[in-house]
């Protein structure tokens, strides 16, 4: 039995991007049904305004999704701070199991925390604002309520805003803080923490607590390449699709 376990973040699926929502229906359709479970650590779509949009290639996805778990493959995912509006029907479409923003799960034998990398970056205060606002019910309720053209806009927008905020920023201060991982990882007893978002591709080994820990920082996907993080009961590899 197949015990290898794939992880993936930062597809940033969207009808603008045609490559990467090809190579992500590959991966479904190929690549993914060899594995024992699928981990999408975030930012699957680069903009998701609500469960009822068919904006193409989103009923694409659900459906190649839905095949995937119908045939027996278990998929995770945690949303990112571009698709944190993915919800129930998302999952009930798909067959995909929403996770929390922070996920202890037993990978072979080592409790590995899993999270989309977001909440690591505390540094960028403006952003965490934002985040803790935009994760109310409240705000997201009000959102969600707006008819759909209107909330279509208002991603575009929202899109372009953020593309020149962030050519503002230091690119220290959109990293993770590292004494932020420490005392997540402690917190929640994990030596090992894989994340995305930051789209710096690494792995970095330190101390906590006088044991070693290791950071595991999956790669975003491109028109030109995508990487999947694999791991079975020898340890892990990165496959490039």
């Amino acid at each position: 039995m197949n015990q290898e376990i794939l992880f993936i973040s930062d597809l940033h699926i969207s009808l603008e991007k045609p490559e990467i929502t090809r190579r992500f229906l590959s991966f479904l359709s190929d690549r993914a049904p060899k594995a024992a479970a699928v981990y999408i650590l975030g930012d699957l779509f680069d903009a998701w305004i609500g469960d009822d949009d068919p904006t193409p290639p989103n009923n694409t996805i659900r459906k190649q999704l839905k095949q995937l778990t119908g045939s027996g493959t278990p998929v995770y995912l945690q949303q990112g701070n571009r698709d944190f509006l993915l919800g129930k029907q998302f999952s009930e479409d798909t067959g995909v199991t929403l996770i929390d923003e922070y996920a202890v799960i037993d990978l072979h034998g080592t409790p590995t925390l899993l999270t989309h990398g977001d909440l690591l970056c505390t540094d960028d205060l403006p952003y965490q604002a934002f985040r803790a606002q935009s994760h109310t019910p409240e705000w997201q309720q009000a959102v969600l309520s707006k008819p759909l053209l209107l909330r279509l806009l208002a991603a575009r927008w929202y899109r372009v805003r953020s593309y020149f905020h962030k050519r503002k920023k230091s690119q220290d201060i959109m990293d993770v803080n590292q004494d932020t991982v420490v005392n997540t990882m402690r917190e929640r007893h994990c030596l090992r923490l894989i994340h995305g978002h930051t789209h710096r591709p690494a792995i970095h080994n330190f101390k906590i607590d006088d044991q070693t820990a290791q950071r595991f920082v999956l790669a975003a996907w491109s028109k030109t390449a995508a990487e999947v993080l694999c791991w079975d009961s020898n340890g892990y590899r990165v496959e490039a699709l």
